[in-house]
């Protein structure tokens, strides 16, 4: 979600430059800074933006170059005259301030005046769209480049969760064998049913299938989600959630260390994409 567009259009009175940035965020945090006497046209250029986008924080910032020449800059009059009389009051009840300055009275909010919003409005809407468009195609490409890396990390974890498998499988027979061993070791008879029964609990407390399933299942969701267009960014953050959780239990319930090492291989992997999703929209 990082990009940066700029855009500019011209008008009788002048030319328009639109800046538009954007940066990482999990929800869409809108500022939009405008000149002077233009803030109606906060509300026309934030309904674009929320048109358009749908995660993000952005700045967008609208500057104004007026023409030069006669007639193109208004003083009020009437402004200047108030803050005169209001200095020269202030003066003779304090003598030892310095006069007004001419800058300071041209620098008065109000004092310089600018054509009218609306007469704006059409040059800062287009330049505003079309960096907006700018904007869009940039995050577009990024997210294009962001998708292709977590298809790819996707189909590592696949690849694991097929090592996985006959690991998996494989666990009950370890788990039986090591019980009998430890009974040799021990020197005492035992009933088969009972030590059958025993296997079955201690299998039971370390059964990872519905977690390797479920692993199996979230990632194929995030293909599908990368698959499916339009906006995905805050369903792949819940399942990132998921795959953690999944990928977490599955470590802890593991009943032998090639499983624990191939569910921590796991964990990294969704820690990447988990990285990577945060750009996501």
């Amino acid at each position: 979600m990082t990009a940066f567009a700029r855009e500019q259009a011209r008008c009788e009175h002048g030319e328009v430059v639109c800046e538009i940035r954007s940066v990482n965020h999990r929800f869409l945090d809108i500022s939009v800074r405008l000149p002077e006497g233009m803030g109606a046209l906060e509300h026309l250029l934030r309904h674009r933006l929320v048109e358009a986008l749908d995660r993000g924080k952005v700045d967008c910032q609208v500057t104004v170059r007026r023409k030069e020449g006669p007639g193109r800059v208004a003083v009020d009059s009437a402004l200047v005259a108030e803050l005169v009389r209001a200095a020269e009051a202030v003066h003779m009840a304090h003598p030892g301030l310095g006069p007004l300055a001419l800058a300071d009275v041209l620098r008065w909010p109000g004092v310089i005046q600018a054509p009218p919003a609306p007469l704006w409005e059409s040059a800062i809407m287009t330049a505003a769209q079309g960096a907006l468009a700018s904007l869009v195609s940039h995050r577009q490409r990024e997210g294009d480049r962001l998708a292709a890396g977590l298809v790819e990390r996707s189909e590592q974890i696949l690849a694991r969760l097929e090592t996985l498998k006959p690991l998996v499988l494989a666990a009950s027979d370890r788990l039986r064998e090591r019980l009998r061993a430890r009974v040799k070791a021990l020197d005492v008879s035992l009933d088969p049913a009972r030590l059958e029964q025993e296997v079955v609990l201690q299998t039971q407390r370390s059964d990872i299938a519905e977690e390797f399933d479920r692993l199996g299942v979230h990632v194929a969701e995030v293909r599908s989600a990368l698959g499916g267009g339009g906006p995905v960014g805050r369903r792949l953050d819940f399942l990132m959630q998921e795959m953690n959780r999944e990928a977490n239990t599955l470590a802890s319930k593991s009943p032998s260390a090639e499983i624990t090492s191939e569910a921590v291989a796991i964990k990294v992997v969704i820690e990447q994409m988990r990285e990577q999703v945060q750009n996501i929209e």
